[in-house]
C-alpha cells in the first residue's frame, strides 16, 4: 500500500511515551510474543502477566522513548486511519446521504485504560463503543507476522480498517442493537451474533479496500492478497487448530477463515454497504 509521504490523520491519541504497567518487549522478544499468542489463541486475558513487575520489570507509568520503528508504525497507522476517513466520508455521503464522524485511534505500548477495560497486547486491537475509540499496540503487527503468518503492510492496514468498521457499525446503530440482543441470549447464541458482527466488519473492510484502490490509487500488486491472507489466518478455526485444539464452532466469535475471506471479498467486489448485511444472510 502506498502510504509514505501521505498526510496522516489528526484523530490519533498517542500514549506510547507514557505507558503504564508492562511495556511490550520487557519480557523479552520471543517470550513476550509467546505469551501474547497463547492468550490470543485461547481467548485468555494475560494482562495480569503483563502487569506483573516480576515478569516485565514494569515500574508503573514511565516515560518511554520511541524507536524509529515505533515512529514508522505510528505514521503508517495515522495514514491508514486518514484513508479510512476519506473513504467512509465518501461512502456515507453517497450511499446514506449522511456525514461520517471519524473515530479516534489510541496508540499505546503495554497496557492502557479504556472505557471497556484495560487494553493490552493480550486483548489485541479493539474498538470500544464506550468511548468510541480504537486501541492498538503496534507491537501486534509483529505478532501478526511472526506468530500468525499474516505479514505485509496491507495486512496491517486491514486490521485498522476492521476496527474502524466496528465504529461504522456503531455509527449506524448496528453494534448497539446487536449487543443488546447478545446480553439476553445464551452464550452459544451470543457467539453466533458476534460472528455476524465480525463478518460484517470484514465486509465493510472490503468496501474500504475497494475505495483505497479506486479513489485513492494507493494499492500495490499483492495488497489484496495480504488482506485476504490475514483474514484467513485469524479465522476462529485456524486459530484453534494452531493452538492445538479441535475447532468448536459453538465457541467461534469471529467466523471461520473461509467466512472471513469471503465477506471481505463480497465488500470489495460490491462496494455496497447494503450487501454487507450478514444478519439477514442465510449462508455465512
Amino acid at each position: 500500500m502506498e502510504w509514505r509521504g501521505r498526510k496522516g490523520s489528526s484523530n490519533i491519541e498517542d500514549r506510547r511515551r507514557a505507558s503504564g504497567g508492562a511495556r511490550a518487549g520487557s519480557i523479552g522478544g520471543v517470550g513476550l510474543l509467546a505469551v501474547l499468542a497463547i492468550g490470543w489463541f485461547l481467548g485468555i486475558d494475560v494482562t495480569p502477566l503483563l502487569n506483573d513487575p516480576g515478569l516485565t520489570g514494569g515500574q508503573g507509568e514511565q516515560e518511554t522513548e520511541l524507536t524509529e520503528a515505533d515512529k514508522t508504525a505510528g505514521s503508517f497507522v495515522s495514514v491508514t486511519l486518514a484513508y479510512t476517513e476519506a473513504i467512509w466520508a465518501s461512502e456515507f455521503r453517497k450511499q446514506l446521504g449522511e456525514t461520517y464522524k471519524p473515530v479516534t485511534l489510541v496508540l499505546y505500548k503495554g497496557v492502557t485504560p479504556s472505557a471497556c477495560g484495560s487494553a493490552s497486547g493480550a486483548t489485541g486491537p479493539f474498538y470500544c463503543p464506550g468511548d468510541k475509540k480504537i486501541y492498538l499496540d503496534t507491537d501486534f503487527f509483529a505478532t501478526m507476522q511472526n506468530q500468525l503468518g499474516a505479514g505485509g503492510d496491507f495486512a496491517m492496514a486491514y486490521v485498522v480498517a476492521h476496527e474502524v468498521a466496528h465504529h461504522v457499525q456503531d455509527e449506524l446503530g448496528i453494534l448497539a442493537e446487536a449487543n443488546q440482543v447478545r446480553a439476553r441470549v445464551s452464550e452459544a447464541e451470543s457467539n453466533a451474533i458476534s460472528v455476524r458482527i465480525e463478518l460484517q466488519a470484514d465486509c465493510l473492510s472490503g468496501i474500504w479496500a475497494r475505495g483505497v484502490a479506486q479513489q485513492l490509487g494507493a494499492i500495490h500488486e499483492g495488497d489484496f492478497e495480504e488482506a485476504l491472507n490475514a483474514a484467513r489466518q485469524i479465522g476462529d478455526d485456524t486459530l484453534q487448530r494452531n493452538a492445538g485444539r479441535v475447532p468448536m464452532p459453538h465457541t467461534f466469535t469471529h467466523g471461520t477463515s473461509q467466512q472471513r475471506a469471503r465477506w471481505f471479498e463480497i465488500g470489495r467486489a460490491s462496494g455496497r454497504m447494503a450487501d454487507c448485511d450478514t444478519f439477514a444472510a442465510r449462508k455465512l
